[in-house]
């Protein structure tokens, strides 16, 4: 059994994104990378871990854009998936711990709520993209951590409550869907769990703020001029699950979204 103490030397891939950032706080003496390190490059990713030789590697790089997804097919599949092999391998190479990041997206929404050993089935290509990541993490090493999140909003990046607030200022209402269903985490949350998680055992987590609720509900919560709508009625790019509520069945849980809510929008303009 791989040692579970991991935290001596770290290294942060994508630390200058929205995760990233709360990351850099949640391990302040990391080594931080960002656009600077093509993740892309398998030599460049090699050599980067090889010089450094951390003890543990966290990844919060990633093409997000859910819809751009589906007109930049390759770009996903590269970013979000072919890059793992690199990582994985050179991790596996110098005995390093890997945390990747990866999506509820990698389900389908036909159950209600997805537990860590359920099987995935994508439907859209970002989901296709993150799911690939994972099984080449799986094939290629043994000490990784996949932590599977969702509907992430934090205070480096473009996110949902940042949108509703610009749209209620813009518009006398603002049409939600209230017929897909998830967890919304906040990534400060989600940073400081992940220094739990690099000392857990080896495997797949689910973590995200607890609660369930809808687009519409979560919009609910940020701004009062908001009005439910269905998917029909608002067609995206990318097909959504309607269910992709993570079950974490491995940890403790993390506080309820609203709270975090709460937290996020009085420090957000700090």
């Amino acid at each position: 059994m791989a040692a579970i103490t991991p935290l001596k030397k770290v290294l942060i891939l994508g630390a200058y994104g929205m995760l990233g950032h709360d990351l850099q706080r949640a391990f302040p003496h990391a080594e931080f990378r960002g656009r600077d390190l093509d993740i892309t490059d398998a030599g460049k990713i090699a050599k980067a871990i090889h010089n450094l030789n951390p003890t543990l590697v966290i990844n919060a790089s990633g093409y997000t854009d859910v819809d751009g997804c589906e007109d930049h097919r390759d770009l996903a599949f590269a970013v979000n998936g072919d890059s793992l092999v690199h990582i994985s391998r050179a991790c596996r190479d110098t005995g390093a711990v890997l945390i990747q990041y990866s999506s509820d997206y990698v389900f389908d929404g036909t159950k209600k709520s997805y537990r860590e050993d359920d099987v995935p089935h994508p439907i859209n290509v970002y989901g296709e993209s993150k799911l690939l990541g994972e099984k080449n993490i799986q094939e290629n090493m043994a000490d990784y951590r996949i932590i599977r999140t969702s509907w992430l909003f934090g205070k480096h990046g473009k996110n949902f409550v940042e949108t509703m607030l610009r749209l209620s200022s813009e518009m006398p209402q603002v049409r939600v869907v209230n017929d897909q269903f998830g967890k919304p985490t906040f990534t400060a949350d989600l940073a400081q769990k992940t220094v739990d998680i690099a000392q857990s055992q080896p495997g797949i987590y689910h973590i995200t703020n607890d609660g369930i609720c809808s687009w519409y509900d979560f919009a609910r919560a940020i701004i009062p001029n908001v009005v439910p709508c269905s998917t029909a009625e608002y067609p995206r790019k990318a097909k959504r699950p309607a269910y992709s509520v993570l079950t974490n069945t491995k940890t403790t849980p993390m506080r309820p979204w609203k709270e975090a809510l709460k937290t996020y929008l009085k420090e957000r303009t700090l």
